[in-house]
């Protein structure tokens, strides 16, 4: 069994899916960070059989409820003093903005440069969001899986 020292303040960011660990790593840009950062990728979970982590030794001053997007499930445990201070569990955002770009070439905001791409959710149980723009609906399990 692989330890992972356990961090004095900042943020974990556990069950996420395997294989989602680097989408997130990436999207947060924490290989941009001048700080500990650790990307465990399927370790043991007894609730998922495998699982990603990513453990911050920082705070982090971004909205991380976005992250939900990933999977419900996915747990934020704000770290202080090596204990737990917070706990979150994430749900699917209601509406998305920037994370996700829509696959319709003809929309305005594939288009256009300066158009943040926009999306609401539609359909919780097949986790499917509607680009605010043309409607194209969005399939977040295929189109996250489809990266790897």
């Amino acid at each position: 069994m692989m330890r992972i020292n356990s961090i004095r303040s900042g943020i974990v960011i556990d069950h996420i899916p395997a294989g989602l660990g680097p989408d997130i790593f990436n999207l947060l840009e924490l290989n941009k960070a001048d700080y500990t950062v650790a990307l465990i990728m399927n370790a043991q979970s007894d609730k998922m059989g495998q699982k990603d982590m990513i453990k911050i030794e920082n705070q982090l001053n971004v909205d991380l409820s976005i992250l939900g997007v990933f999977g419900e499930g996915l747990t934020i445990n704000v770290i202080d003093e090596e204990s737990i201070v917070h706990k979150v569990t994430l749900e699917l955002p209601e509406q998305i903005h920037d994370i996700l770009s829509c696959n319709n070439p003809r929309c305005i905001s594939t288009v256009e440069r300066n158009v943040e791409p926009s999306f609401t959710l539609v359909n919780p149980q097949d986790q499917i969001y509607r680009c605010d723009y043309c409607d194209h609906l969005y399939y977040v399990k295929e189109e996250l899986h489809a990266h790897h």
